[in-house]
């Protein structure tokens, strides 16, 4: 029997009245049964012996989503005891249903069961092998397949860049469209598929430049996909530009050109352009309103005002019985540091779904809750299957909140209780989990034994790991690979260049940083935000901008004296190389989240909490002194990161210094 297999509930329910023949089945696509009649015939008559029979009810079931219906009856029809066999129109559907669930494990046995019965190598099956593999992360299998095929359609190279696309593989996904178009014409899926992994204008522009001889540029699916393509590559005002060149929009123009506002962080365009949306006549309808929650949740310059306008209109609009709304909703207030009111409408929804789950666990691991996530994990089990994206949110609380054991007993337990088979995003877990610790030996062998070949999250974990606990054999280890991975993420420099500063290599921490500017890598530059009634500010390192900047930096210079009489020291290894010791302190004092917090003293009142918010990974010596500033000011601050929250009260981090 295949582990992990169920019978969908559909499958168990008893017909009333006498069930009819099995060949009324093939009935189904008229309406004359049901899909749950279906399931019932199945469950209580003889099995039939013809597999056509079987093909129409899985089929059926394939077509209304019901994936564990349809692994339940495969598993039924491959059974000793049914007298049919499947054949070449059987396993497309099932295999689709794996790729739905994650289902690797029982994708490969039916793999394995395709190739004893001679139909693995048929092209159809070919096809949706390579895209059950590609949506279960393991692209080696896909590109196996792939590679070993005879013969190949559009279908065939559209799924394996769809399998590069669905995996980040951006460069893979282009180098294999460029293989492609050289050999057969691409049509309008394979530019759907393609078009999400080009982030280079150029690139964009000759994709279009194709689409436009094939005749496809007035083709409104086409022409969304090439607004939010556009605005990936810093090209907003031309994807508004497409957007107004759109005679007849649809709702997903609408959305499209709101998705690409959120993508460039204009969260007031976006949200400008729903209205303008509404005044045309264009009823918003869940996806439109999606869209909208998703541009305040990604956007650093939304406020906590704009997320309490969409909940609103969520009420307004009667929304409250859709999942996926509520379930941004619960996203929104966790990214905008408002947990307390995610977890009071996540208590409040009628139906959760696992994203739900995983968001509101996602959001206890953000700020440091990691018993809370053991807690409310265990309370998922008891009514819905984890899937893999629920253990990356539990392996990734555990890996902040210093769950060592809880969190290798999560991960052995995805295969040995679930049957899921972990990806690289949950090997990256697993490593930060055992770097932050300081187990840097163990989380360099644990990449070793790894099945599949660590890519560049595990190996940034590792990387990451050494910034806390600095190891340079380990470093230049990871670096090395991350080079030849992801060369042109500045992170990563930036990284091994505060591994070597942190250990007094200045020079080749330099050294790093020249490589930088060789390779034309950039900084992305810092900056964090505050917002002050109902209005948000802005600041950037040495900032003054500000109308009340002399203000600003009178109380910054105060404050600064005041935390260094009870303990603080500068930590100048995050401030620039290139300057004097004094100086190199002084520049510490004008980083932009103490510009920020200093404001929010100025502005609000004591009781209220400060909270702020960077692009960018806190600064180290910024996160030492604002415990500091935390303690002599007896303010509540509050700092999110592009990683995680930090609640500072007293003195004291919620993270425990374990970030």
């Amino acid at each position: 029997m295949m582990h992990g297999l169920r019978y969908s509930r559909q499958c168990r329910r008893p017909l009333s009245p006498a069930p009819a023949s099995f060949a009324s089945i093939r009935c189904l696509n008229s309406g004359e049964f049901s899909v749950s009649d279906a399931c019932s015939l199945l469950s209580s008559s003889p099995p039939p012996s013809d597999s056509s029979t079987w093909n129409a009810a899985i089929r059926s079931l394939a077509d209304v989503g019901d994936h564990a219906g349809v692994l339940s009856l495969y598993l039924r029809m491959s059974s000793p005891s049914s007298p049919a066999l499947p054949d070449k129109f059987t396993f497309p559907p099932v295999l689709k249903s794996c790729a739905h669930l994650g289902n690797l494990n029982d994708g490969a046995r039916i793999h394995r069961r395709a190739t004893e019965l001679g139909f693995a190598t048929d092209l159809f099956v070919s096809n949706s092998l390579i895209s059950m593999y590609g949506r279960c992360g393991d692209l080696n299998s896909a590109q196996k397949v792939f590679d070993s095929m005879l013969e190949r359609n559009v279908v065939t190279w559209s799924a394996m860049i769809g399998a590069f696309t669905d995996n980040d593989r951006h460069e893979e996904a282009l180098s294999l469209f460029r293989r492609m178009k050289e050999r057969i014409r691409p049509n309008r899926p394979t530019f759907l598929r393609v078009m999400p992994c080009v982030q280079r204008s150029e690139d964009a522009d000759d994709l279009c430049k194709l689409i436009a001889r094939m005749g496809l540029d007035s083709d409104i699916v086409v022409q969304n996909a090439m607004i939010v393509m556009y605005s990936r590559c810093g090209r907003v005002g031309f994807s508004r530009k497409l957007f107004d060149g759109i005679a007849n929009k649809d709702l997903v123009s609408w959305s499209s050109m709101i998705e690409a506002y959120a993508q460039a962080d204009m969260f007031a365009k976006a949200l400008n352009l729903w209205k303008d949306m509404k005044l045309n006549g264009v009823i918003p309808d869940h996806v439109n309103v999606l869209g909208l929650i998703r541009a305040c949740s990604n956007s650093t310059m939304a406020s906590v005002r704009h997320a309490q306008f969409v909940h609103a209109y969520v009420i307004r609009s009667f929304y409250q019985r859709n999942v996926m709304v509520m379930t941004a909703l619960v996203d929104l207030y966790v990214k905008r540091g408002r947990l307390r009111t995610a977890r009071v409408v996540f208590d409040g929804m009628l139906e959760r779904s696992l994203i739900t789950w995983s968001t509101m666990i996602s959001g206890y691991g953000m700020h440091g809750f990691g018993n809370e996530v053991i807690q409310l994990f265990d309370r998922m089990n008891r009514c819905l299957r984890p899937d893999h994206i629920v253990f990356v949110s539990v392996l990734s609380a555990c890996s902040h909140a210093g769950l060592i054991e809880e969190g290798q007993q999560c991960f052995a337990s995805m295969t040995s209780e679930f049957g899921i088979t972990p990806r690289p995003e949950h090997y990256a877990c697993m490593v930060d989990l055992l770097g932050r610790a300081g187990k840097l030996k163990e989380a360099q062998q644990f990449i070793e034994r790894m099945p599949i070949e660590p890519n560049a999250s595990v190996w940034g974990s590792l990387l990451g790991a050494c910034r806390i606990h600095p190891d340079i054999e380990i470093a230049e280890l990871a670096a090395k690979s991350l080079f030849e991975l992801d060369s042109k993420n500045s992170g990563r420099y930036i990284l091994l260049s505060n591994v070597y500063t942190s250990l007094g290599k200045i020079e080749e921490a330099n050294d790093i940083r020249a490589l930088m500017k060789r390779r034309g890598v950039k900084k992305t530059a810092g900056f964090t935000v505050i917002e002050v009634k109902s209005k948000v500010y802005k600041f950037l390192v040495g900032d003054r901008s500000n109308s009340e900047s002399d203000l600003i930096y009178e109380e910054l210079d105060r404050l600064m004296k005041r935390i260094k009489e009870i303990g603080y020291v500068p930590n100048i290894n995050f401030s620039l190389h290139d300057v004097e010791e004094e100086s190199k302190e002084q520049s510490l004092y004008v980083h932009s989240e103490k510009l920020a917090i200093v404001f929010g003293i100025l502005k609000l009142d004591p009781a209220i909490e400060i909270l702020i918010q960077k692009n960018l990974r806190v600064c180290g010596d910024c996160h030492e002194a604002t415990k500091f500033i935390s303690k002599v000011s007896e303010r509540r601050i509050t700092v999110r990161d592009s990683h995680r929250f930090h609640h500072f009260t007293g003195g004291f981090c919620s993270c425990g210094d374990y970030w």
